[in-house]
């Protein structure tokens, strides 16, 4: 499973013509699943996500996680995290989980954010096109991967 986090000061997802999330000051988490993959792998990567220390303290040290500055959380699957474009022009997609191996890990994910932080997650809709706006703060972005990734 592999994360790409990014400390924002907002950010939405749109579908269509409507927004269907969006946050303040944050993280926005795309996650990528692999069919390797599993429900521990989702709740240790949530877990871990809440807790990096990458917000700001009083002397402006990267020192504060999430829930310590009481921040918000949007997350949106993104198979293309495990995008393979070392031959040719066209990334290949195949270590990216299956649809009904993806959704229910990215649910569990979500889960346990809800539940570490004690209230909703907004979220993107998985597999539909979205539009995804962001004003990173920082910039600060991070990736973070699971021991579930295969070679």
């Amino acid at each position: 499973m592999k994360a790409l986090i990014q400390r924002v000061a907002s950010a939405s997802v749109v579908v269509e013509v409507d927004c269907v999330a969006e946050i303040n000051t944050g993280l926005l988490v795309l996650l990528g699943v692999i069919e390797s993959d599993t429900q521990k792998e989702a709740s240790s990567l949530a877990s871990k996500v809440l807790n990096m220390r990458i917000f700001n303290d009083a002397e402006g040290k990267m020192n504060l996680s999430l829930l310590d500055v009481g921040g918000e959380a949007l997350v949106v699957s993104q198979f293309t995290l495990y995008a393979d474009a070392r031959k040719g022009n066209r990334p290949s997609y195949i270590q990216a989980a299956r649809p009904e191996i993806a959704e229910p890990l990215y649910k569990t994910f979500v889960a346990e954010m809800e539940k570490l932080m004690g209230k909703k997650v907004p979220t993107g809709i998985f597999g539909a096109d979205m539009k995804v706006q962001l004003v990173n703060d920082g910039p600060v972005t991070i990736i973070l991967e699971t021991t579930g990734e295969k070679p």
